[in-house]
Order: structure tokens, then C-alpha cells, then sequence
């Protein structure tokens, strides 16, 4: 097949989304398709009719993850056009020349439906859920009412809009915005002091900003693919919790898969991530992530409709636990979303 994996854009995980596209891209490679690593906001300044036939190492040029969100000016600094639209140079041709689009992008555009969206609109095949599932998972203010409605249990929240209200939370508490991911924008406030910083900050990303009940346990997620659940990853950070940096630096947190945990409470997790996997209507696959506090009661923290498939990403090792290897998740994941065109 043709494939297009398109990565990168303009989210505070663009850096992220371009080493899940390297990853995706060199799997393919390796099945024997004819793949190209596109950036959705820089684009192609070529010729797209010879795209896919020229030799090109596209995963050559990127950088592995750092410590910090990447410096999205200069990233916009870089269209030549003055980026007066979001699709970089010749990025719709070339996606309709594929027979497929392996969608490696996270936050922002990527997960919000936006571009799916496009897709639809422009007949264009893509792996993952489709864009109103996609929205819904983005906005984890709506998430969290679906959630609520559907008997996913979830911490309490209050909402924030364009500033602080009088509002004043039980420390700790966690503040967070509404459309972010890979925990940018995400805090853990101890007191007023921290908590009023924690605001101010968030709301820099946007201006709606959720304060959630702090619950203290052990972390889990569970990926669910064509609503089977498979394994289960605990997730411990070495140091504080599972931040940006924990996240994506090597050897920052440990993972165990299959988690350590008895047979009653694997199954309680795992059911809860595929009841979270239909509140949404998401199809093909997404992974959970929750809380498991000293009570044995599990929360559902957010929905991520395309995760990380980076080296340290989740996904891979839960596939792992199943005898399945990166190569074949990646072939999975486009198979089972090819059947919405068959």
C-alpha cells in the first residue's frame, strides 16, 4: 500500500507526534509498504505525484523527545507561505494519493477531529476513530459528563472560564486544561500559593481550565482496540507524577505489563476502559488511563484516541503481552481501520 504517516503540527506534543511517526514509519517500511513521513504543517514542497516513488529516508531528520514542549513560533516561523492555513504545501494531494493515512499526531488538530473531519470531507482513508468521537475525547470537560452518564467513575471537577472565580479547592488538588495532552498543562497544587500559579499558567494554553479532586493511588492505563481490552501497564514515576518529562524520557518511570494486580481488579479495570471506549463512540482503538485508589476503587482520568507509539509509549508493550510485536500493531491498526470503507 501507500501510506502517508502524518505527524508533527502545532500541538505542544508536535515533538512527540514526530518520533510515534518515525516509529510508525519504519515498521511500515519494513511490511514492504511505500511510506512517507509527512509533517501536517510544514507540508511537501515537491512534486506530490512523484512522492511516493522517490528514495527518501524521512524519519532521518528527527530528533528524539526533550525534556521541554517544543517552541511552536519557530516552528511557524518556518512556512514560507506565512502558514495562513493550518495543512502545510501540498499535504491534502498527497494524502489523497495514499491509499491510507497512519494518523501519529497528538493533541490540538490531531485529536480534536479537526482533521478528520477534513478527511471525511475530502474522501480521504485515516486509522482511529472518527472526528466526533475524537472531539468528544479532546474535551475532557465533556469527556468527563459522558463519563458521569455512562457509570465511568471519575474524579470531581470544577470548571474555570477566562480566570479564577472564588472558587477554592481541597489541597491537593489537580488543575488542568480542558484540550491538552501528554500532561502539558497539567498541575498537582498543594496549596493556594501553587494553586493560584497552577491557574495562571494553565489558563496561558487556553481559557478553559478544570480543577479535579486529587486522588492518590496507583496509576494504570489500558489501551481497548476494536473494544477488546488488552493488558494492563502500572505506571510509576521514579520522581513526582506522570509528567511531560516522565513520560518521554527513558528511564524516568517504570512500567510493568501486565500490571501487577489480581484477577478481580484486572478485570474491573479493563471493563471500566472499554465502558469509557463506548461512552465515547470511539471505534478502532484508544487507550485509558485511571486511578486506583487505597479502596480498590478505580476513576477514569481521560481517553487518548491516538496515543503514543513511541519507544517509551504504552500501546507497544500492551500489544507486546499479547505476542504482538510494534510491526504488527502498526499493520493492526490500519487493517481494523480500513474496515469503515469496505
Amino acid at each position: 500500500m501507500d501510506i502517508v504517516v502524518l505527524a508533527g503540527g502545532l500541538s505542544t506534543e508536535r515533538d512527540v507526534s514526530l518520533v510515534t511517526g518515525r516509529g510508525v514509519y519504519s515498521a511500515l517500511k519494513e511490511r514492504g509498504h511505500r511510506v512517507i513521513l509527512l509533517d501536517v504543517f510544514l507540508g511537501y514542497e515537491g512534486d506530490p505525484e512523484e512522492i511516493f516513488d522517490i528514495d527518501v529516508d524521512w524519519a532521518a531528520k528527527v530528533a528524539p523527545v526533550s525534556e521541554k514542549a517544543p517552541n511552536l513560533e519557530e516552528v511557524k516561523a518556518l512556512r514560507k507561505d506565512g502558514a495562513k492555513v493550518f495543512f502545510g504545501p501540498n499535504v491534502i494531494e498527497i494524502c489523497q494519493r495514499a491509499d491510507i493515512v497512519f494518523m501519529a499526531l497528538h493533541g490540538d488538530c490531531g485529536e480534536n477531529g479537526k482533521i478528520q473531519a477534513t478527511f471525511d470531507l475530502m474522501g480521504i482513508k485515516y486509522t482511529g476513530t472518527d472526528s466526533f468521537s475524537s472531539a468528544l475525547a479532546m474535551d475532557k470537560a465533556v469527556s468527563k459528563q459522558l463519563f458521569k452518564m455512562y457509570g465511568v467513575k471519575t474524579p470531581s471537577c470544577h470548571m474555570l472560564l477566562n480566570g479564577v472565580d472564588d472558587y477554592r479547592p481541597e489541597y491537593p488538588c489537580v488543575v488542568k486544561i480542558c484540550n491538552g495532552g501528554s500532561s502539558v498543562g497539567v498541575y498537582v497544587a498543594n496549596n493556594e500559593t501553587e494553586y493560584l500559579s497552577a491557574v495562571t499558567d494553565a489558563f496561558r494554553y487556553e481559557p478553559k481550565v478544570l480543577v479535579e479532586d486529587f486522588i492518590k493511588g496507583r496509576e494504570f492505563t489500558c489501551c481497548v482496540i476494536e473494544g477488546r481490552a488488552l493488558p494492563i501497564v502500572e505506571i510509576s514515576p521514579k520522581s513526582g507524577f506522570y509528567d511531560y518529562k516522565n513520560k518521554y524520557q527513558a528511564g524516568s518511570t517504570i512500567e510493568t505489563c501486565p500490571a501487577d494486580l489480581d484477577a478481580e481488579t484486572t478485570a474491573k479495570i479493563q471493563a471500566e476502559a472499554v465502558k469509557a471506549y463506548e461512552a465515547l463512540g470511539i471505534d478502532t482503538y484508544a487507550r485509558m488511563d485511571f486511578i486506583l485508589n487505597d479502596k480498590n476503587e478505580v476513576y477514569c482520568l481521560e481517553a487518548n484516541t491516538l496515543p503514543g507509539m513511541t519507544p517509551t509509549s504504552l500501546i507497544p508493550q500492551e500489544a507486546a503481552a499479547i505476542g504482538k510485536s510494534y510491526v504488527e500493531l502498526c499493520e493492526w491498526i490500519i487493517d481494523i481501520s480500513l474496515k469503515k470503507w469496505a
